[in-house]
């Protein structure tokens, strides 16, 4: 992901994800890939990982 400072970051419930009317409506959906086998990442975690990476290019680029 090549994130903007104008992106807007939406996370589904860890039960049933975003709703399919969200789906159709978002620009680009992103997933976070996990280890065959892995257990699944809770939302906070993996809101913190994309927020962070998010905020990391956002200040190599001076946007943040």
């Amino acid at each position: 992901m090549d994130f903007r400072a104008d992106d807007t970051l939406l996370f589904g419930r860890e039960s049933a994800g975003v709703p399919d009317a969200v789906h159709a409506l978002a620009d680009v959906r992103a997933t976070i890939p996990m280890v065959a086998g892995a257990r699944s990442l809770n939302l906070a975690v993996s809101a913190a990982m994309v927020a962070g990476e998010a905020l990391r290019q956002l200040r190599a680029r001076g946007a943040a």
